[in-house]
């Protein structure tokens, strides 16, 4: 079972404006090939089907918890695009527009490179790629055998990492490019843990083919504070009590990728700080969360009251 926590797992700045093409651009770390619905899809049913857990529970405890870090993934990248559809935090209530919708105030955005993102979702998230083609359950790979599973993993998370330097090199605003430098160090962490994991079950050195593509994180400004705090050594457990096992493959002394700062990867009980989730304005001409939406309001703060 998963338990939901009401935070991102790292804090996003605002956006500096509204900025459709930037979200559009960063939909492609969520359904894209290589996005966080293919990471997620893929560890969430490898962790279901894995045989024998009891017996491989070092690599099945591994599998498990970076599935839940997935899940955290999804949302960050989700509220990044709905961040930047909505454009910079709002000091005040929802927007009062008054809901006039017959000067065609959204005229510009038949033009936006994502026209879906606005008509059928109201700049909110799904799980399509940049040019709205639909993530699909193709893109999972479960094929019940370890190491070719965590092969695939290994092959994915590389992939992804390629994906999001390519990404990062796209966009500009500060939410998108905060987005890019915390996957990049966390999708490092996971590449290092499959090549670990395989390094324990083939003997090949996993080293030799890390990180890929061959660039120092330092290099990226968005990620230098996390390597600072060490994130790039850490696994989280996602659990108060289960997945321990996992720090026989991340642990014993193994340390953080050469150009990475020094030190020992660490497996941490529970989960990441967190950052704060950003309220969206509301604006009455798109119909969110309504045409006229102070009954809502009203009624909301009076349950509210009850609590």
């Amino acid at each position: 079972m998963f338990l939901r926590i009401d935070k991102l797992q790292t804090e996003l700045p605002p956006p500096r404006r509204q900025d459709p093409n930037e979200a559009a651009a960063l939909q492609e770390l969520l359904g894209g090939k290589y996005g966080e619905m293919s990471t997620l899809g893929n560890y969430l049913f490898q962790s279901f089907n894995f045989r024998s857990k009891a017996k491989l529970r070092p690599f099945y405890s591994l599998v498990a918890s970076i599935t839940a870090e997935e899940l955290g993934h999804v949302e960050l990248v989700s509220n990044g695009v709905a961040m930047l559809n909505n454009g910079p935090d709002s000091e005040g209530d929802d927007e009062g527009d008054g809901g006039d919708i017959s000067g065609a105030p959204f005229a510009d955005m038949k033009d936006i490179r994502l026209a879906a993102g606005f008509f059928s979702h109201g700049g909110g998230a799904v799980p399509v790629n940049s040019n709205g083609m639909s993530w699909n359950a193709d893109m999972v790979t479960t094929t019940g055998n370890v190491v070719v599973d965590l092969l695939h993993n290994f092959h994915l998370e590389c992939g992804a990492r390629l994906h999001k330097l390519r990404v990062y090199e796209t966009v500009k605003d500060p939410t998108a490019r905060e987005v890019c430098g915390y996957l990049l160090v966390r999708g490092s962490v996971h590449a290092h843990a499959y090549g670990l994991a395989l390094q324990q079950l083939t003997g090949v050195d996993i080293h030799k083919m890390l990180p890929t593509p061959n660039i120092n994180l330092m290099n990226i400004p968005e990620c230098q504070k996390y390597l600072d705090e060490g994130s790039h050594r850490r696994l989280y457990r996602f659990s108060p009590n289960d997945y321990a096992e996992m720090s026989a493959i991340w642990g014993q002394g193994e340390m953080a990728l050469p150009g990475d700062p020094p030190g020992e990867l660490e497996v941490v009980p529970g989960m990441p700080e967190g950052g704060k989730i950003h309220q969206l304005t509301g604006v009455p001409s798109a119909f969110t969360p309504d045409y006229a939406p102070e009954e809502m309001f009203e009624i909301a703060a009076k349950l509210t009251a009850k609590i």
